[in-house]
């Protein structure tokens, strides 16, 4: 059964983009019917591809982020629509609660799948320094496994690679 994830940020832009091209890559790495969205929380970046910081850190590691800003929508956050939304930070994390009108298990802190040595939050690398954008791949990198093993059962990780 096809399980869906979807990645919040504020402009979806840098964080959330950079989160759907990580999570698609373990999701093929480990043969996971996941289909993997992003969205923002502002129209800020809507149709505009992500940030070229976040592009250049990305492609330096491998990942191609082919997806167009867009705003999240009151559906969006319908578990039917999605098994599992992340947020990147607790400001965006209080406004899907909002736009969802209760709480939802569903809707997530990306930081909840972190152990306690990294910051609750992934941190906007919008304004920062160039390693802000690494900061962000690191995180997303360490828990995104842990995402796609709470979706897919604790077996996604036990196969036989055909190469």
């Amino acid at each position: 059964m096809t399980k869906r994830v979807l990645f919040v940020c504020m402009g979806n832009f840098c964080r959330s983009p950079a989160g759907e091209a990580v999570m698609q890559r373990f999701a093929e790495e480990f043969a996971a019917d996941v289909e993997v969205d992003s969205a923002g929380t502002h129209d800020y970046h809507v149709g505009e591809p992500a940030d070229p910081r976040m592009l250049e850190a990305a492609e330096a590691r491998g990942y191609e982020l082919t997806s167009k800003g867009r705003q999240i929508k009151p559906g969006d956050l319908d578990p039917e629509r999605f098994d599992l939304v992340l947020a990147m930070d607790a400001q965006n994390h209080a406004l899907l609660l909002e736009l969802a009108g209760e709480s939802k298990t569903h809707i997530r802190l990306f930081g909840d799948y972190l152990d306690d040595e990294w910051p609750n939050d992934v941190p906007d690398p919008y304004y920062g320094e160039e390693d802000g954008f690494d900061q962000v791949l690191d995180m997303l990198e360490e828990g995104c496994p842990l995402i796609l093993q709470t979706l897919m059962g604790d077996d996604i990780f036990n196969f036989e690679s055909e190469f």
